[in-house]
């Protein structure tokens, strides 16, 4: 029973008082959905990357529908309009920053952050991991060379 209560008391936390350190970018393309086509099979995996990007930084509520619209927007541009109206319903239902999955809004942050604007030292940290992953992007390609 105390663990029970323990277990609740610790889900209730608002995400401030839990706060934390943001974890280094991961990127799984498309989640639970195809990257593309059988034909062309990373056809829309750049928009899910972008997305990935968004979602790991996490902010407000509306900063979440701005990016899963740019999600939407990208994919209807490669030619799949129909398929972008299911990813969209897709994000929306499961990339909840309450659902304790590693997709959700915000999962760069401790979860239970929720909906929060990110503070200017966060959007540095941010921005300090992008070019950290810019530089080893460069490398590898650099080294891929002949």
């Amino acid at each position: 029973m105390r663990k029970n209560l323990f277990l609740i008391a610790l889900l209730l936390l608002p995400a401030t008082v839990l706060g934390g350190e943001l974890k280094p970018l991961t990127i799984d393309g498309c989640s639970v959905f195809p990257e593309g086509t059988f034909e062309h099979r990373s056809l829309w995996a750049n928009c899910c990357i972008k997305h990935d990007i968004a979602y790991w930084q996490g902010g407000t509520c509306d900063e979440r529908h701005q990016a899963d619209k740019a999600l939407k927007e990208c994919v209807a541009k490669v030619g799949e309009p129909e398929i972008a109206k299911l990813m969209l319903a897709g994000v929306r239902v499961g990339g909840s920053p309450y659902l304790p999955t590693s997709y959700r809004w915000g999962y760069g942050w401790p979860y239970l952050r929720g909906y929060k604007e990110l503070t200017e030292e966060e959007k540095s940290e941010i921005k300090k991991e992008l070019v950290s992953l810019k530089r080893l992007l460069i490398t590898i390609v650099e080294e891929l060379e002949p």
